[in-house]
């Protein structure tokens, strides 16, 4: 069978470096050298820092304490067809919902990824915007992408729900507990709005037990 040419391929995914944005009540990422060339003639280096931080996404297990873990998944449900939703020029805080998904009624198919590109990962950085207004997912939004039959959303936020437990609980558990994935902090660009619809690989690491995990989210179309 004859592997399809790449035609256009992105990279969506945030680096990860020391002190890098993250949830603000978690501990800043750690990156240090364990080993320099110098000393052993080879260089390692340590990190520590949450699996919620830079370009991860969620399982049940995050916000269900019977939920599934990472491992528990089959590698194929991270990958698939993504629909891009253009909300580029949204006010900061803003609750996406029904009336944003409503043009793209006869594009989102079920078993698709849908991504909300927003602009907010240009704002990455140690600001109150990017920490504490972003656009995120209101509950309302999260039922429709559920009632599509989606299988994951991505955001280029800190979090698939917004700053503050009110704004940040509903669409996490209407998700999640329809084991639908957040894809969170992406770095989404206009260049993804050349495509209807493109075709996502988020695969995250086997951390098994956990509740996230980070990816390295790459969208791609073939020709």
């Amino acid at each position: 069978m004859p592997i399809p040419s790449v035609r256009k391929i992105i990279d969506l995914s945030q680096p990860v470096y020391h002190n890098c944005p993250g949830w603000p009540t978690y501990e800043m990422t750690e990156v240090r050298y364990e080993a320099l060339y110098p000393v052993d003639g080879f260089t390692a280096e340590r990190l520590n820092m949450n699996v919620h931080t830079a370009t991860h996404l969620d399982v049940p297990f995050h916000f269900f304490p019977q939920g599934k873990t990472i491992e528990q998944f089959p590698v194929e449900r991270f990958q698939g067809e993504a629909v891009p939703v253009d909300l580029f020029g949204i006010e900061a805080d803003t609750p996406i919902g029904v009336s944003h998904f409503e043009p793209y009624g006869d594009r989102i198919k079920p078993g698709d990824i849908v991504l909300l590109c927003t602009g907010w990962s240009k704002k990455r950085g140690y600001t109150k915007e990017y920490y504490n207004q972003w656009p995120y997912l209101s509950g309302e939004g999260a039922q429709w992408l559920v009632d599509r039959g989606v299988k994951g959303v991505g955001l280029d936020g800190l979090s698939i729900g917004g700053w503050g437990e009110e704004k940040a609980r509903p669409p996490h558990e209407i998700l999640l507990s329809n084991e639908i994935w957040p894809l969170e902090e992406l770095n989404l660009t206009e260049e993804l709005l050349t495509e209807d619809r493109w075709y996502l690989c988020a695969f995250p690491l086997k951390l098994q037990g956990f509740g996230g995990a980070p990816v390295r989210a790459v969208a791609m179309v073939f020709d």
